[in-house]
């Protein structure tokens, strides 16, 4: 018989990346006094544990927390909002009841609050409507409201998920408020509204165990551990369960230790019943989608989509001159157990080792998925070297297919003449435009995942700054034909040295530097961009001739445009498929495969009269 645990509401919060979750998360726990924060610790974004979360602004992995409220335990869950994590919203989705959506006071429903909402209309839930940072100028609640109900109507919602409750809320200064033009005093009205409008979890404690996995984490001392809700009966500590897997094998194990989410920790439980999202370590071998059963009563549930990955990149040993210099992790069995960890728990994350020493392939759903990854390892002490991302492609009926991206661009009326041009070059096909106000548009494209690679800087060059983009994973279409992007060559090192102001003086009438005066390079390494279509060697260790007329402070006079500097993601971006970023915890340096000029000049040659003999 079916019965509901009162005492207990699951939910999860869903948005657009940087519309206030993790805020709005603060200030519930604050106030239900699960952290206080002093003057000299003051910390925001508490659930982004991960140091990349805080500078990005942005939740890279979903996270678990419970807040105790009028003799109710609250359980939420943070959800990414980026394209590249978006199977972690579907998979969170079905541990919870009921969901929060944020929607941003001024920006209004972006791209993924789409993708999101989708999913849990689809899941029969009803969210609970936010709009969220009050605080800001030039807010519109009131056509925020409208664009909400349209999109609801839109993605098909029914008559019960259209009568959404209406919060109006600042996460950042603790408020909410029911009342568009009242300022609320705390952050209660949200609490009280989960109590009201999210029903109580269904439970049947009595009935034989199901808990099916939807998040993994790892434990030095206990192994695999599983994170899911209990759909169905208890499970006591020391309990030997089973393991269904997707596709239908079971493995045995052994729930060694049950913990509840409390706060900004866990707390350790000797049973959990139906209705608890706990965690179980000691689960050898668990993966997501997996269904924990009793060993007597195998009943697995449906098995969970996780999406493909659409991307890769060849992770290898650093083996330039140098390498050992500047890191901690160096060799290729430090980076074969660091990337054998990381895809336990990193779902969607694939690795393979290549032929040859100290070389993988690591599949991940999109190019932030994988340089949070290399990150995350350089910050670690990691040295390690990686290729350009490739694409996955599939074949299907003789035809071959490449993963596509819906990709929405918000732009000043007077840069849409650069923008289509920049477009029409990456084979994009304009699916819709919208006039947004007196100057901006609103531009939506279909776009090879490929074609976004670089994309994102020249975009923003093109329109300034002001332009405001996002993408999401569409599906497989047919291969497109796209032009090299990378029309100019780049500067390579001829030889190792000290890089002196009077070559690169010399060489800014060649292209762009990416290097200033005074930085070691060596032969092989990537120095600058040509500003034309060729690689071109040079010396920018050359130094200026002694003569009798050099005064000491001779090369002052030399002055040079500040250098190209690039960040981790602009570097992967940027090189070609013969090169290669080299990642220390401390430096970036562009290079390519083979440094030695000669031995390139040798490779090409031998290429170019294969293809001769082909033909």
């Amino acid at each position: 018989m079916n019965n509901t645990r009162e005492d207990v509401r699951n939910v999860a919060i869903i948005a657009h990346v940087d519309h206030g979750k993790t805020t709005i998360v603060d200030a519930l726990l604050k106030f239900a006094g699960e952290f206080k924060v002093k003057e000299d610790q003051a910390q925001d974004t508490v659930l982004d544990s991960n140091p990349l979360e805080r500078e990005r602004g942005i939740t890279i992995l979903a996270k678990c927390t419970s807040i105790g409220y009028k003799g109710h335990t609250i359980n939420i869950v943070d959800t990414p909002g980026h394209a590249d994590f978006g199977s972690e919203v579907e998979r969170v989705l079905r541990m919870v009841d009921g969901a929060i959506l944020m929607v941003d006071a001024v920006e209004g429903p972006m791209p993924q609050t789409r993708f999101v909402l989708r999913k849990a209309l689809a899941l029969g839930l009803r969210p609970i409507v936010v709009i969220n940072k009050m605080d800001r100028d030039h807010v519109r609640p009131s056509e925020v409201v409208d664009e909400v109900f349209n999109l609801f109507m839109e993605l098909g919602a029914t008559d019960e998920q259209l009568d959404f409750p209406i919060i109006y809320a600042s996460g950042r200064a603790g408020w909410a408020s029911l009342k568009m033009e009242e300022k609320g005093k705390d952050i209660a009205p949200i609490l009280d509204t989960i109590l009201e409008h999210v029903p109580a979890p269904q439970a049947m404690p009595n009935a034989p165990l199901q808990m099916q996995v939807t998040m993994l984490d790892y434990n030095n001392f206990l192994g695999h551990v599983g994170i899911g809700r209990i759909l169905a009966g208890s499970i006591q500590k020391g309990q030997p369960v089973t393991l269904i897997h997707p596709d239908g094998t079971t493995t045995n194990a052994k729930a060694v230790k049950i913990e509840r989410f409390l706060g900004l920790g866990k707390v350790e439980v000797e049973s959990a019943t139906a209705g608890d999202i706990v965690s179980i370590a000691g689960l050898e071998g668990v993966d997501v989608g997996d269904t924990i059963c009793r060993p007597d009563a195998l009943k697995p549930l449906p098995p969970l989509a996780i999406d493909a990955p659409t991307m890769s990149m060849d992770f290898m040993v650093n083996d330039s001159p140098f390498s050992g210099r500047e890191g901690k992790f160096v060799t290729s069995r430090h980076l074969k157990n660091r990337l054998e960890k990381e895809a336990q728990t990193n779902v969607g994350l694939r690795v393979e080792q290549l032929e040859g020493e100290g070389k993988f392939k690591v599949y991940g759903r999109g190019e932030l998925h994988l340089t949070i990854l290399i990150e995350n390892m350089r910050r670690e002490g990691f040295e390690l070297a990686v290729s350009s991302p490739e694409v996955i492609y599939k074949e299907e009926n003789g035809q071959i297919l490449e993963p596509m991206e819906y990709l929405i661009l918000d732009i000043k009326s007077e840069f849409q003449g650069p923008v289509f041009t920049m477009l029409g070059t990456r084979a994009a096909k304009l699916e819709n435009m919208v006039s947004e106000g007196e100057d901006r548009l609103r531009l939506e494209y279909l776009i090879a995942s490929r074609a976004l690679i670089g994309f994102k800087n020249e975009f923003l060059t093109n329109t300034r700054g002001t332009g405001i983009m996002h993408h999401s994973f569409k599906g497989y279409y047919p291969k497109v034909n796209l032009p090299d992007l990378r029309r100019n060559g780049v500067l390579i090192a001829k030889e190792d040295g000290e890089t002196t102001p009077y070559a690169l003086f010399a060489l800014e009438n060649n292209g762009e530097l990416f290097l200033g005066p005074g930085v070691k390079v060596y032969a092989g390494e990537i120095v600058g961009q040509n500003s034309r279509s060729n690689d071109l060697v040079v010396n920018p260790c050359k130094a200026k001739h002694l003569s009798n007329m050099r005064s000491k402070a001779s090369d002052e006079s030399y002055v040079l445009t500040p250098p190209r500097v690039m960040s981790l993601e602009q570097a992967v971006e940027y090189i070609a498929p013969d090169e290669l970023v080299e990642i220390t915890p401390t430096s970036l340096r562009l290079r390519k495969k083979i440094l030695s000029h000669l031995l390139r000049k040798r490779t090409e040659r031998a290429a170019e009269m294969a293809e001769e003999e082909e033909a």
